[in-house]
């Protein structure tokens, strides 16, 4: 569909047993499909805060706002879609069976890749990647390209928080 891009939006919701259901319900049941959804306590242990990413169209992406504006455990939505924001995926790769010149080798990428070797034994290892969607799409790709049959792959959706300084802006 024409005008479709990448959106992002937060929400402030109440901190309630079915609010996450109840928002994904929301979306599920007017045929949104979510890129990535995200949900943690804020500072505020009543309050929770999700980071909602998907593709649509300007006049979908109103309806969407609308909609969670109406819903009563919704008690804030800011559209980041075009502001400048500070926005990090968590990714971490598991892989097994490996050689000690393959170990050694996925030690030096990590490092290039700035990626952290959070745990290892003799022959197995998890990376770690916290970067933007599109950089780790990247590190996985490269791992995907030497060790696909012997590894997998988690990611976290992302989460976003907008920027303070003006020249992000």
């Amino acid at each position: 569909m024409a005008g479709e891009r990448k959106r992002w939006i937060s929400l402030y919701v109440e901190n309630d047993v079915g609010v996450l259901a109840k928002i994904a319900g929301l979306f599920s049941g007017k045929s949104y499909n979510l890129s990535s959804l995200t949900v943690g306590e804020t500072e505020d242990p009543t309050v929770s805060r999700m980071t909602i990413s998907l593709v649509g169209d300007d006049k979908t992406f109103e309806q969407i706002k609308k909609q969670l504006n109406r819903s009563v455990e919704v008690i804030k939505v800011l559209d980041f879609t075009d502001l400048a924001i500070h926005k990090k995926e968590i990714l971490y790769i598991k892989i097994h069976s490996l050689k000690k010149d393959e170990m050694e080798e996925i030690f030096r990428s990590a490092a290039v890749f700035g990626v952290t070797v959070c745990d290892y034994d003799r022959n197995s290892l998890i990376l770690e990647s916290l970067k933007t969607e599109s950089k780790n799409s990247d590190v996985l790709r490269y791992y995907m390209k030497y060790y696909a049959t012997r590894m997998e792959a988690v990611r976290g959706g992302s989460v976003a928080i907008e920027s303070v300084s003006k020249n992000d802006r």
